[in-house]
């Protein structure tokens, strides 16, 4: 009898394997997979070894008795000035900030993609640091024996508390967070779990190709979403809208139907349910 050899997962099939097991939530390798719906052939090893390799490279340098301020300042100066890591200030909104090949090559990313690279060498050094999902602005937090140390990824500064408050500031008055009732500072700078640091990656692209109409894309991280957050109802909305835009009218209706079966008084319910009908009975426009 002839075997045939085993198939490969499919890009979404492995990243679903990644992500299924918060005890086991293979972070940084999921994060470098979300490139692969636009270069399926990436090899998502090569990069784990291209990071290794730089943490490698780092640690030979470092004495074993180092301290952990010494290591800490050891990888700020080698991640961003050496290896010049910084922030894509002339092209923040491009899609291949968040793709981790990408930022390597280039040395230019957004702040979660930088924190991702940053939090894993200073992992390998032996530092305890995690990301920060702080409104607007991704940030990373180390635990040093003096106290944490809140870094700004996308400059390499680290923060005192006056000005992480003021960066708050405008989030707590859009949000009318201020005065007696304000929210503490200590609870912006909560470490966030692996699968809300993947959540926010997904969404800064979700919002690139939403407002630049790239329905196939949006389609693609919106799958991802769905997989990442099956709890979140919206993300299934959401890609029930995209599945509409792309013409793919049977996909959109049970997208849509299981949104209403769950969330049946929503605000955007009525809406949803007309769209629904117009979808059963013209069909979505299909693209030019």
């Amino acid at each position: 009898m002839r075997y045939l050899p085993e198939q490969a997962p499919s890009p979404l099939a492995y990243f679903a394997a990644l992500v299924a097991d918060d005890d086991h939530f293979a972070l940084l390798e999921a994060a470098i997979t979300v490139a692969q719906d636009d270069h399926p052939q990436l090899d998502i090893q090569a990069v784990l070894d291209e990071i290794d390799a730089l943490a490698e490279r780092l640690k030979r340098r470092l004495p074993a008795d180092a301290s952990a301020m010494q290591r800490l300042r050891a990888l700020n100066r080698y991640f961003f000035e050496e290896l010049g890591f910084s922030g894509n200030v002339n092209n923040y909104y491009d899609r291949r900030n968040s793709y981790l090949h990408e930022v390597l090559a280039t040395r230019r990313g957004i702040p979660i993609t930088l924190a991702l690279l940053h939090i894993e060498l200073a992992s390998q050094l032996g530092l305890t640091a995690r990301g920060v999902s702080f409104p607007g602005h991704f940030l990373v937090k180390l635990r040093m024996p003096q106290g944490e140390v809140v870094l700004d990824p996308f400059s390499g500064r680290s923060l005192s508390r006056e000005e992480l408050d003021e960066r708050l500031q405008p989030y707590r008055r859009r949000h009318g967070l201020g005065g007696e009732d304000e929210t503490p500072l200590g609870l912006y700078l909560q470490a966030a779990e692996p699968r809300e640091v993947l959540s926010r990656l997904l969404r800064n692209l979700k919002e690139i190709h939403r407002s630049g109409g790239d329905w196939p894309r949006l389609l693609a991280v919106q799958q991802r979403l769905v997989l990442l957050r099956p709890d979140a109802a919206e993300e299934v909305r959401d890609r029930g809208l995209a599945w509409a835009e792309l013409g793919r009218c049977d996909e959109a209706v049970h997208d849509l139907e299981d949104y209403l079966a769950q969330r049946p008084d929503a605000a955007d319910a009525s809406g949803l349910r007309e769209r629904v009908r117009e979808l059963r009975r013209f069909g979505a426009p299909r693209l030019h």
